[in-house]
């Protein structure tokens, strides 16, 4: 989908994507989002032994190209379709269906200015993640090209990103 037809959203870092806020519920998700699509969130329950009562594990609006993923109830990761999703921006950088080596190339320029070590990481298959905007940039493959589909962590995601989310968060594109 090109840019213009996309919804528009803004990164505020580890805070918030677009009209949802880390820490919501499915239910203030689903509301948050009412006002851009009219498609349910459909989720993914589970229940460990232990407990009586299933929890919303993942949600996703298959149609609008978002997937969610909750920890305990709470908004804890927003993962955006390279093709279909909302357009994100972070600091006037647009993150979504991006060339990855432009958003790697920005995440290295940004680290000049501030302390590498808490500032870029890289995940198995050299999958970036930078720590100020709260991000790392997967990819998605549309045809013969690899596109961003960027992952969105709360602060508490930063020191173990890879296990922080189940593997199906991540691509298999590499």
């Amino acid at each position: 989908m090109p840019d213009n037809e996309r919804q528009r959203w803004t990164l505020d870092p580890f805070l918030s994507v677009g009209p949802l806020s880390f820490g919501m519920s499915p239910d203030e998700v689903s509301q948050a989002l009412s006002d851009v699509t009219a498609e349910p969130q459909r989720h993914t329950r589970s229940r460990s032994a232990a407990e009586t009562v299933s929890r919303v594990g993942d949600g996703a609006y298959q149609e609008f190209s978002l997937k969610l993923y909750y920890w305990q109830e709470r908004l804890a990761g927003v993962v955006v379709d390279a093709l279909r999703g909302p357009q994100v921006s972070a600091e006037g950088m647009t993150l979504v269906g991006r060339v990855p080596s432009v958003l790697e190339q920005w995440m290295i320029e940004r680290v000049e200015a501030r302390e590498p070590c808490t500032e870029l990481s890289y995940m198995d298959a050299g999958v970036p993640g930078s720590g100020t905007p709260g991000v790392a940039i997967d990819v998605q493959r549309a045809g013969d090209h690899l596109l961003t589909r960027p992952v969105f962590i709360p602060p508490e995601a930063m020191d173990g990103l890879p296990h922080f989310l189940p593997a199906s968060a991540w691509s298999r594109c590499w």
